[in-house]
């Protein structure tokens, strides 16, 4: 339980750390190449959820996050003995940093701008790395169980 309450700590706060030095260096809408033009950093906001989806609905973005919220703590206990703590402590501490920034402004800053993929910010690292090892701790343990029931590996 407390390796699960670090990471969302960690998380959370090198999310928050992140955004507000961009908040005081870089100007909303002004971007500073970082590697060419291949990785800038660049002060946006987005008030949808991720990618702009939902983009009109802050309200059901701010809904969805504070219901997810509640069933990670609700089922925590059995999450940590299941062993996806790690993985579902980088999901909830990312969501906690975007959280932070739609009840304090309404909407999120992204600000990791690749170019050729919309902008985005450490939480968003978080929960889309949290999301790929829960897939593929589900997948692993699924596969594993399964091989040793048909013999199939």
């Amino acid at each position: 339980m407390r390796r699960f309450w670090v990471v969302v700590l960690a998380v959370f706060t090198l999310d928050q750390g992140a955004k507000a030095l961009v908040q005081r260096t870089i100007e909303p809408g002004q971007d500073v190449e970082v590697i060419g033009s291949w990785l800038r950093l660049t002060h946006v906001y987005n008030p949808g959820g991720a990618f702009g989806i939902f983009g009109g609905q802050p309200v059901l973005v701010l809904g969805f996050t504070l219901l997810a919220a509640v069933v990670v703590l609700a089922f925590l206990p059995r999450i940590i003995r299941a062993g996806y703590g790690l993985p579902v402590g980088l999901l909830f501490g990312g969501a906690l940093g975007n959280l932070a920034d739609r009840l304090r402004y309404g909407r999120v800053l992204d600000f990791i701008d690749f170019g050729f993929w919309p902008v985005f910010n450490l939480a968003d690292v978080a929960i889309t790395a949290g999301a790929v090892l829960l897939g593929a701790h589900v997948l692993w343990h699924e596969r594993s169980h399964r091989g040793g029931q048909d013999g199939h590996a």
